[in-house]
């Protein structure tokens, strides 16, 4: 029998069915072991592992003692049956052996800077550096696998909802939207400078002017951000989407079920929230702190201000005394009401920079339940009875107050929830809580610069359009940072996978809503020329959104840094330590860019 020249299975193949049958196997060598005398051969491939035995008798015996971990080599040999107490059943081959008769050594390897086999923790520059090896560890090599499998199931949900995938130019201009721009200097054009996209926004939007209806495509993105375990610097890539002739509630209809039969299909059997609850984004932030809420911790914050107006605890009726807009809040711990975890809350909070982190927890005494801690004891008995009816608590229980404008303190008080959510092991770990964050403000307040600017997204359509625009700006500061936008953010577990908008698709309203913002009219034509013309040429009502590829992912392998599902990423200083990116071009580089590099100066 003609074998080819390489194998004639792959490493995950043979069967008990393919006892006495002559095969050939190519692979890495996984690891060698002697056993007195015998030696035990695990072959690996993409595939799986097959072990290979090496006796006194086999013709390849000598050479098999000479082989190491990682070399690539070539065995011919016959498969045999495993005896019953060798068999392995976590190896889809456990119940056969190939006695090796010939190997070839296809490559050597040298000493590894990290092993393969067993997977121990390294430091991460290493990994980097040698990432090639580390993708050969079983982990890691599986991750980029099922990544892969996710997004073609991507793919394949977005064109049954008739969406048609189209490419974008990867070379565009810069935009002043967002973050830093990756620039690329032109050869051509001395002095200018094209951009590698954040996001291709402006061109999708453009595709539903050009009479295109729904497009997406799983589009890598470019910023120059710093980076941290949920996002990484350079690249990215994510699910994007654009819609014509709709409303928000179709763009949400829409893809819900594609992205909830993506979760679905690589949940392992872990539930996924069945319909999307939408959030208003003023509740979200009353409720849970942030407009990312983790909905698996039961932790809602409520309002509990009445309770401290006038009270006996003179720090937070003081407080409520002095603005309108001030408010009490609460976050109840349900099993936390124990003096030592409500010390330990206070201690965490003392390490976040606030004063402290006010308490009560309930006990039962002598038959009564009782409110305890300072703040019990100033506000009366009544007062705090009522609290802890509002809250429904019990004894056992407790609850933290944060106070002042909630503006200042809801992101700690977020922070708070889920401390204390996962402190007291509230959080349902082992599973998907998705929900759709809508009614995101328009503008917001740039305290740095004493100015209005975008809060989201500045294509994304005003609630109410260019006469909301035009009535808040005439009624002031507070009225145009009370308007909405049709803009929706979808987050799970605490994290936002996606976010997106209907489109502001009218030239006046778009100019006028960057003029609120302080950017006139000729500003949007120079920056935005290609979008604010197509405006006026017959621009379709629209609207999509975006996915994290990458953050989507992360959540379903169970994985907390990115790193562990991207196949070749940057370290934590934005260097690709594998190729030596970023690196020094020559002089004649320059020299053809036009481009002359300062020394930096020293500090």
């Amino acid at each position: 029998m003609t074998l080819h020249r390489y194998r004639s299975h792959r490493c995950d193949e043979l069967r008990k069915s393919d006892v006495g049958q002559t095969i050939r196997l190519s692979g890495w060598v996984h690891r060698v072991r002697d056993h007195g005398g015998v030696l035990f051969i695990d072959l690996r491939d993409h595939f799986g592992v097959t072990q290979v035995v090496a006796d006194p008798d086999s013709p390849a015996f000598n050479l098999a003692e000479s082989v190491r971990s990682e070399w690539v080599i070539r065995i011919d040999g016959e498969v045999k049956a495993r005896s019953d107490d060798t068999v392995n059943a976590n190896l889809p081959t456990g119940e056969i052996e190939v006695f090796a008769r010939e190997i070839e050594v296809l490559s050597k390897a040298d000493e590894l800077p990290l092993p393969v086999f067993g997977e121990p923790d390294y430091p991460e520059d290493t990994r980097l550096k040698y990432r090639f090896l580390d993708l050969r560890r079983e982990t890691l090599h599986n991750n980029i696998m099922a990544r892969t499998k996710i997004i073609a199931r991507m793919r394949e949900a977005m064109n049954g909802a008739g969406f048609t995938e189209f490419s974008t130019p990867i070379l565009t201009a810069s935009s002043p939207e967002g973050a830093r721009d990756f620039l690329v200097p032109s050869r051509l054009h001395h002095g200018k400078f094209y951009a590698l996209p954040q996001a291709p926004q402006q061109y999708k939007q453009l595709i539903m002017m050009s009479g295109f209806d729904r497009y997406f495509q799983i589009a890598p993105c470019f910023r120059d951000e710093d980076p941290r375990a949920d996002r990484l610097p350079g690249e990215f890539y994510q699910l994007d989407l654009e819609m014509s002739f709709v409303e928000q509630d179709d763009v949400l209809g829409t893809m819900e079920p594609v992205l909830r039969d993506v979760f679905r299909a690589f949940a392992d059997g872990r539930p996924v929230t069945e319909t999307f609850p939408r959030i208003a984004y003023d509740e979200a932030i009353r409720k849970y702190g942030t407009d990312k809420p983790d909905l698996r911790n039961p932790i809602v914050m409520e309002d509990v201000s009445e309770h401290f107006r006038g009270s006996g605890f003179k720090v937070f009726a003081g407080i409520l005394d002095k603005s309108e807009k001030n408010q009490v809040w609460a976050i109840p711990a349900k099993t936390g009401g124990s003096r030592a975890f409500c010390d330990r809350m206070n201690s965490w909070a003392q390490g976040e920079g606030q004063p402290g982190l006010g308490y009560i927890f309930w006990r039962e005494e002598g038959g009564k339940l009782e409110g305890a801690g300072p703040i019990a004891k100033n506000i009366g008995e009544e007062r705090t009875e009522a609290i802890r009816t509002q809250l429904g608590l019990e004894a056992g229980d407790a609850c933290f107050f944060a106070a002042g404008d909630p503006a200042q303190f809801h992101k700690f008080a977020g922070d708070a929830r889920t401390r204390a959510g996962e402190e007291l092991d509230l959080v349902d770990r082992d599973r998907f809580e998705l929900a759709w964050i809508v009614d995101f403000p328009f503008y917001e307040w740039d305290e740095e610069n004493k100015k209005i600017e975008f809060s989201h997204n500045p294509f994304s359509m005003p609630q109410g359009g260019r006469e909301a625009l035009e009535k808040a700006q005439g009624e002031g500061d507070e009225a145009l940072l009370g308007l909405k936008a049709y803009q929706y953010d979808l987050v799970c577990n605490g994290f936002e996978i996606a976010s997106g908008g209907i489109r502001n698709h009218l030239p006046q309203t778009m100019v006028k809503a960057f003029e609120i913002a302080g950017l006139d009219k000729e500003t949007v034509e120079r920056e935005f020329g290609g979008l604010y013309r197509a405006f006026h040429y017959g621009a379709p009502p629209h609207g999509g959104m975006a996915a994290g590829v990458d953050r989507i992912v992360m959540l379903l392998l169970g994985e907390k840094n990115l790193r562990e599902i991207t196949m070749f990423p940057m370290n934590q200083q934005a260097q690709d330590l594998l190729l030596g990116a970023p690196g020094d071009v020559s002089a004649a580089q320059l020299r053809d860019l036009n481009i002359r590099v300062n020394p930096k100066a020293k500090e």
